[in-house]
Formats: structure tokens, C-alpha cells, sequence
């Protein structure tokens, strides 16, 4: 951020193995703000609205969003999220296989600040980490609005966040 500290990133990625490149992509550009990982949409959402034990997210959030995943894709993600009046300024980063133009289309829809697409190599990878690091160093973020609609309180999270890859 341009003033105080950095925000924090959601990682919305089911892939346990882009999940941990992108952590050690971001151990490598420097990256000191918190990483915190969410394996789709909903669980993602259920942080963002403090609705999971250890898991929600204080103060400004980046988010970087895969599309393809399990329970709730990223489409339905920002759907959900945009029509939410206290979540809907987050800033949205989609990070994805798909090169498809209309799934680019799409999600410049939904107002996402860019659409980058996943590499093969490594070293593209952490380029693409270190611009969003960067970003998120020149930049001002909307402060957390949902903090006053949901505050801390009893845990929830939803039965089918107890499958398999829960809580990765």
C-alpha cells in the first residue's frame, strides 16, 4: 500500500501444488504480507465474512482468484461477491490455466483488477507474483467493510468444507 503496512492476499486456488508455488514465488520476490489460502469460492467467502475458525482476515485484502475449482467456481465467487454491498471492493486478481477469451471477458465483467494466466516456468510464475507484490505495495486498498456486518463470533463453516483438501 502506499501508506501503512500491505495488505493481505487470499489465495482462492483448490491446487495444493499452485498454492505452495505461490507461496514460495512470494517467499522469493520478498513478499511480507500475509498469505492466507482458501480451496474455493465458498470457503474463501466464509473467511472473508469471519465465518471460519482461525481463518479470517483482518485489514485490506488482495485477492487472487483461480477459476476452476470444486464447490464454488471462481465465476460464482464473483458473483457472490460483488453482490455483496460489504465485500464488494475487494480487489480481485485472476490467476488461471484458462487462456480462453470469453473467460477473459468475463471476468473483466465482474470488474478484476487483471487476468493473468498460470506458466509452466517457474521463473514466469514468480515474475507474475512479484507484479502482484508490487501492486500491492503502490497501491491504497479498501479497508475491510464486512469487519462491522460480520464481526468475530461463534465459528461456522459448511459440511462440505470436510472433505478431502479441507482446510489446507
Amino acid at each position: 500500500m502506499a501508506s501503512g503496512s500491505g495488505p493481505n492476499f487470499l489465495l482462492v486456488e483448490d491446487d495444493r501444488m499452485d498454492a505452495t508455488i505461490f507461496q514460495r514465488a512470494a517467499s522469493k520476490v520478498g513478499l511480507t504480507c500475509p498469505v492466507h489460502v482458501a480451496q474455493n469460492g465458498r470457503r474463501a467467502l466464509d473467511s472473508l465474512r469471519r465465518r471460519v475458525p482461525g481463518g479470517t482476515i483482518d485489514g485490506p485484502v488482495l485477492i487472487i482468484l483461480d477459476l476452476n475449482m470444486p464447490l464454488m467456481d471462481g465465476f460464482e465467487f464473483l458473483q457472490e461477491l460483488r453482490a455483496d454491498p460489504d465485500l464488494r471492493d475487494h480487489v480481485v486478481f485472476v490467476l488461471t490455466t484458462s487462456r480462453d477469451p470469453a473467460d477473459v471477458q468475463r471476468a473483466y465483467g465482474f470488474n478484476v483488477a487483471g487476468y493473468l494466466t498460470k506458466s509452466s516456468s517457474y521463473e514466469a510464475f514468480v515474475e507474475k507474483v512479484d507484479l502482484l507484490s508490487r501492486y500491492a505495495g503502490l497501491v491504497d486498498l479498501p479497508q475491510e467493510a464486512a469487519r462491522a456486518r460480520y464481526p468475530a463470533g461463534p465459528a461456522w463453516h459448511a459440511p462440505e468444507d470436510s472433505g478431502p483438501g479441507a482446510g489446507f
